[in-house]
Order: C-alpha cells, then sequence, then structure tokens
C-alpha cells in the first residue's frame, strides 16, 4: 500500500530535482554536484518502481537534459540525443551484459567499444556539403538550443570537412554529437589570470565551458579554450557504418577530433579489464572525465536492443566515484603546525566523495576564506582526487538562506593563547610563542616520522601524551626517556614501553639526511636535506655555514639559505643540538672515493615510497654515482624508480616506455 510519507517524498525529489535540471542545463550554475543529482534520481526512481502510481509524465526520471533556455532558438534534433543508465560497480556491469544477452543472444560473442566520459557540454553539430552551418546544445533530448555562433569560435571544431587524399568523401548531410571541454591545465591558466586580474575566479572546467557557450556574448566565448571531442553520428546520407568503432575511425579520418583513449574490447571480461586500466589513469588525462562509456560495438545489434525508458539498452556509463560532492560546512577549525603557521581547516557534514567519507578538508589559508567569501554554514563544493588532502574549492552562494555567518580570523592561538603574528608580505599566519604545546607535538610527530627518524610507534598520538606530561621540551628530550616515565602514561605496559625505547635507540643511528631532515628547519624537507649532507658532511659543518656558503649549492636560494642559517642561530635550537650530541645522534657523512661514477651521464626520476630509503637518501647515491635526477618524466629519462603508491609519473613512464626498476635495482646500478 503506497504510504503518504512515500508520495511525499517523490514530490519533494521531483521539485528538487526540476530545480536542479533547470539551473544546470540552463542556467549552466548548479547548486549540488553530478553525484548528489545521480542520488537523488536514484532515489526517485526506486520509488517509481516500487509504486507505479507515483510515475507522472513529467518526472525527471522520464526526461533528457534540460528545459531550453528562452534565450536562444529552438532547434529540433534529427534523432533522439539521449543520456545513459548508469553503473556504479563490476556487478552492475556484469548485469546489464545479461539484461541484453537475454534479450538478444548475439550479444555474447559481439565486441564492445569502452570510451572515456567526458564531464562537458553535450554538442550537436550539423554540416551541409561539409560545411558547419548549425550547432546546438543538447536541450531535453528532442530539442536543443542554437549556440552556432558560440560554436564557431572553437578552434578544434571544423568548419569545413575537407575531403581526404584517402579518397573518403563527406556527406552532403552529416550530422555529429561531440562534447565541449576545457583542459585542466587551460583551466588552471584561466584562473591563474583572474587571480591577477582580481577577477572572479571559475568552479570548474565544466561549468565553465558550459556557460562560455550558452551565453550572447560571442566575443567572450572566443576568449575561452574550450575543444571538442566528437563520438558518434547522428545522421548521415553517406556511406552506413556497421561498428562504433568505425566511427570513432571515421570521424578521425574526416578531421574531427576525437578522443584518443578509446579501447576494442572483446568480451565483457575484457571491458572490465580495460576500464580498470583507464581508470588508473585518471590522474594523468589532460581533461576531466567521471566514468567509461560501455557500447555495443555492432550498430545494428545495439539498435535491435532499444530503450528503456530514456535509456539505449545497448550502452552504459560507468561511473567512477565522483571527485567533487556538495555538503554543508559546519564550523572552521584550526591547526598549529611544527614551524607555528596557523592553517584553517573546513570541518563538514560527512559526505562521501573520492572514494572515502570526508568529515574534514583544507581550506588553505585565511586569505583564501575572505577571497572566496566562504561562511560557516554554507553549502561547499570540495574535492578529493586519489590520496590528495581534500580541499574545499568554494561556497555554492545561490544556495545561501541567509542564516550563514562570515568568519573572523582569529587574533590569539587557538591552543596556546598568545598572540598570533602576522608578517608582511606572507599569506601564513604564524603563533610566535616557540613553547606552544600544539607546536611541539607536531615537532616530535616530524621528528619520529619515517622520513625523519623513523621511530616505530611515535605518532601524533603518543607525542601528545608526552607533552601533556611535561616529558618533553624538545625533541632532543626523547633520548633522555626512561621506561617509568612512559609507564606513567596511559596505555603503556612494560612491552610497548620497551618497545618505544627500543625503536629510539635505533634511530641513533640514522644518516646525517634523515637527522637534518628532522630537525624540521622550514624550506628543508628529504631533497635539500640529502644535499645539505652530502655536501658539508657533518652537522658541525652545517651550523657554521653561512648564507653565501649555501647559495652556492644547486637548488638553494636565499629564502633556504637564509632559513637554515637563521635556525641553527637560535639560542632554543643550540640547546636541541646539544642534546643531539650528548645521546650520540651526531653522525657524518662518510667521504665517496672518487672515480665511482657508474650512472654518469644518465637521468633519473624517483616516485612512490621505496622500502628500505627514502627519496632524498636515494637521490644523493644517484648524485654521487654521477647521475642526474629530475622531478618530471620526459622522453630524456633512463629509468623511473618506482615504489609503493607510484602515481601518474608510472603511468606516464609506461606510456613513453621509459625503463621502470624498483629499490633493489637501482642499488645494483649503483653496484
Amino acid at each position: 500500500m503506497l504510504s503518504k510519507a512515500a508520495r511525499s517524498r517523490a514530490e519533494e525529489l521531483r521539485e528538487q530535482l526540476n530545480l536542479h535540471n533547470y539551473r544546470y542545463h540552463v542556467l549552466d550554475d548548479p547548486l549540488i554536484s553530478d553525484a548528489d543529482y545521480d542520488q537523488m534520481l536514484n532515489e526517485l526512481r526506486d520509488l517509481e518502481e516500487q509504486h507505479p502510481e507515483l510515475a507522472t509524465d513529467d518526472s525527471p526520471t522520464h526526461r533528457v537534459g534540460g528545459a531550453i533556455s528562452e534565450r536562444f532558438v529552438r532547434v529540433p534534433h534529427p534523432g533522439p540525443i539521449l543520456s545513459l543508465a548508469n553503473a556504479f560497480s563490476e556487478d552492475d556491469v556484469r548485469a546489464w551484459y545479461e539484461r541484453i544477452a537475454r534479450l538478444d543472444a548475439r550479444v555474447r560473442e559481439t565486441a564492445f567499444v569502452v570510451e572515456p566520459k567526458l564531464d562537458g557540454l553535450t554538442v550537436v553539430l550539423h554540416y551541409e556539403n561539409g560545411i558547419f552551418n548549425l550547432g546546438a546544445t543538447r536541450g531535453d533530448g528532442q530539442n536543443g538550443e542554437d549556440i552556432t555562433a558560440n560554436l564557431r569560435t572553437v578552434r578544434t571544431l571544423p568548419l569545413r570537412v575537407p575531403l581526404k587524399p584517402n579518397g573518403i568523401e563527406v556527406p552532403a548531410r552529416l550530422v555529429v554529437r561531440g562534447e565541449a571541454i576545457i583542459f585542466k591545465k587551460d583551466f588552471k591558466e584561466m584562473n591563474r589570470r583572474a587571480e591577477a586580474e582580481g577577477s572572479k575566479t571559475y568552479v570548474n572546467p565544466r561549468n565553465t565551458a558550459a556557460g562560455s557557450l550558452r551565453q550572447l556574448d560571442t566575443s567572450l566565448t572566443a576568449t575561452r579554450p574550450i575543444r571538442l571531442f566528437c563520438y558518434s553520428i547522428i545522421e548521415s546520407n553517406g556511406e552506413p557504418l556497421e561498428r562504433q568503432w568505425s566511427v570513432l575511425e571515421y570521424l578521425r579520418d574526416l578531421g574531427f577530433p576525437v578522443e584518443e583513449h578509446a579501447r576494442i574490447c572483446e568480451g565483457i571480461d575484457d571491458v572490465l579489464i580495460t576500464i580498470e586500466q583507464l581508470a588508473s589513469k585518471r590522474k594523468s588525462f589532460a581533461y576531466e572525465i567521471d566514468g567509461m562509456v560501455i557500447k555495443v560495438d555492432d550498430m545494428e545489434l545495439a539498435d535491435s536492443l532499444g530503450v528503456a525508458g530514456k535509456d539505449p539498452r545497448g550502452a552504459i556509463a560507468f561511473k567512477l566515484p565522483a571527485e567533487e560532492r556538495t555538503t554543508q560546512l559546519l564550523d572552521i577549525g584550526l591547526n598549529v603546525g611544527r614551524t607555528g603557521v596557523i592553517t584553517p581547516y573546513a570541518i563538514l557534514e560527512p559526505v562521501y566523495v573520492g572514494g572515502a567519507t570526508v568529515k574534514q578538508a583544507t581550506l588553505h589559508n585565511f586569505d583564501f576564506i575572505k577571497e572566496k567569501d566562504i561562511r560557516v554554514g554554507d553549502q561547499v563544493l570540495i574535492k578529493r582526487s586519489g590520496d590528495v588532502i581534500p580541499y574545499v574549492i568554494g561556497p555554492i552562494v545561490e544556495a545561501r538562506k541567509g542564516k550563514e555567518k562570515r568568519y573572523k580570523m582569529p587574533k590569539k592561538c587557538p591552543d596556546c593563547g598568545e598572540p598570533i603574528q602576522i608578517i608582511e608580505g606572507e599569506v601564513a599566519v604564524y603563533c610566535a610563542n616557540a613553547s606552544c604545546p600544539a607546536q611541539l607535538v607536531r615537532i616530535l610527530e616530524h621528528f619520529a616520522s619515517r622520513a625523519a627518524m623513523d621511530i616505530e610507534g611515535l605518532g601524533i598520538k603518543i607525542a601528545v601524551q608526552l607533552v601533556e606530561g611535561n616529558l618533553v621540551e624538545d625533541a632532543g628530550d626523547i633520548y633522555r626517556l626512561k621506561k617509568e616515565d612512559l609507564l606513567g602514561l596511559e596505555g603503556f605496559a612494560d612491552r610497548k614501553a620497551e618497545k618505544l625505547l627500543s625503536a629510539i635507540r635505533i634511530s641513533k643511528a640514522q644518516p646525517l639526511s634523515r637527522v637534518i631532515n628532522a630537525l624540521g628547519i622550514r624550506g628543508v624537507g628529504e631533497t635539500v636535506a640529502a644535499d645539505l649532507a652530502r655536501h658539508f658532511r657533518s652537522l658541525d659543518a652545517l651550523s657554521i655555514a653561512k648564507p653565501e656558503d649555501l647559495e652556492a649549492m644547486e637548488g638553494i636560494g636565499p629564502n633556504i639559505a637564509s632559513g637554515v642559517v637563521d635556525w641553527f642561530a637560535l639560542p632554543r635550537n643550540k640547546k636541541l643540538l646539544a642534546k643531539l650530541k650528548k645521546a650520540g645522534v651526531w653522525p657524518e657523512v662518510e667521504q665517496v672515493e672518487s672515480g665511482s661514477q657508474a650512472l654518469s651521464g644518465q637521468t633519473f626520476v624517483l616516485t612512490g615510497t621505496l622500502p628500505n630509503m627514502q627519496r632524498g637518501e636515494a637521490k644523493a647515491l644517484i648524485v654521487a654515482a654521477g647521475g642526474k635526477v629530475t622531478g618530471s618524466i620526459s622522453r630524456k629519462t633512463d629509468y623511473l624508480v618506482a615504489g609503493e603508491k607510484a602515481g601518474s609519473k608510472l603511468t606516464k613512464a609506461q606510456d613513453l616506455e621509459v625503463e621502470i626498476i624498483d629499490e633493489a635495482a637501482l642499488k645494483n646500478l649503483l653496484g
């Protein structure tokens, strides 16, 4: 029996979806992310399937695209411009495959085409005798908006389709479907220029591309770096094509831009392997994608499968985990780092994004909050991609209800209560209190981290206990800890205390590069620490270095040089060094025998986490053996040294056929 609550919820969902449909397709100014829209649409579809009497003719589940803007001339499409049903898992894809295979057994023998699902604006392009004469948006799937003048400004769109030397003739009538997008690098440059000019920045490439093509000032559209990819033929009086793969090749031969990552697959297992491979390269794509489109390659077979509601049965969209979602900003918290920098972060209504539930996201700095006018209570757009820390893109201003509160920058450190320090010309805000407990906790955490002294078991929770228990004044006091000190802390018994003390003793043998990194000198990370260790060979020599000595080194500028000199000049740091020396933490680099240049003339790139050494150490060894280490992959790279969680550099190395080695192979090369 149909409940009143179900009817009310269906009406509410229809009203909300129609609103968001209008804002997305007509105004190009959405209030929610695509993932949030899909979630609402799926909920309504489920309600209508359970209670068919709830379905209405104007339900968003029966529509494609959005309403037609009154600003543009209405254009009928020569055929339905349909959207696709979604799959979110391997099981969903296999279920779709089994459904269509039951309808027609030929499905089990056909090939499939997998194409990246571009996140842009769908466009329909009309050609008469090879001349572009009409371009439209998808609109409601039956009729679109005439945006011909704006599309003419897109440089990747062929205004004339030429006859090709290989004899391919252009049909007198040709209608092509494509996607208008903005590349990530172009979008980043647009925002950089907007910031430099003091004008409003853009939220994401998709909205910017859509908004640029659906506004009335063609000269403005011409300034936007919009590109185009084409992937299907809606109508043609030329020779009919039997395969989707042939369509892509034909469009490419005619001179249309065609996405290069599409793949032909011989069965559903091959499809799933291909999806996994393409998904792993998502970050390396030059443009945003939000999934893969799977199409039955045999076009006659695909057409014969028909349509279910608004979705053609012969294709489905596999959606990747959303990298952007909309959620509410509940509050703004503050972190105090080991150098005293106070950083704001967003406390969010939990939301699933990028494959994980996110409750907090970075807000970068206080200037960012002010420039973006981010207010507590706002609906904000957040992004999480791979292992990147989630961050706030900006607020959805149009969703404000008037109760949102402007954020006021604090005047005091949130931990110690001392006045904050603002240095002219710097974005960062500091707690100037060197004894601030929050700073000391972060200092201990960094000192004990894997990239530094690698003290297993000494994480932030134990660092907090040591500070709150007044057991340490600086990192040097770690080496004075006794078993009875630790047994007084919550959660410590004999075995745990002995294990931590053993890890502390073992850390005394760490090389000089790690000790320098552990000191937490501003601007000195793994790589610079390794360079300093190799050049100065001891803390004694480094501690008396002058700015000109440091600036003489490759890669060391005046900022890092002054940071190093200033650090060693501070009395509290001299006290720390004295404690380390007394504890026996005072390594020196052994003199390397000259003539060992096994890697002379060879170029290396390092990526991921190596099992037994830090990247800074690996770089020092490579350079000492005559090799060169760069930060990016190119055809001139001889080796990529890859560890765990190797990212886009691994993919690029594979594409460029650069030799990929692990830590063991590097050691063999070093001899």
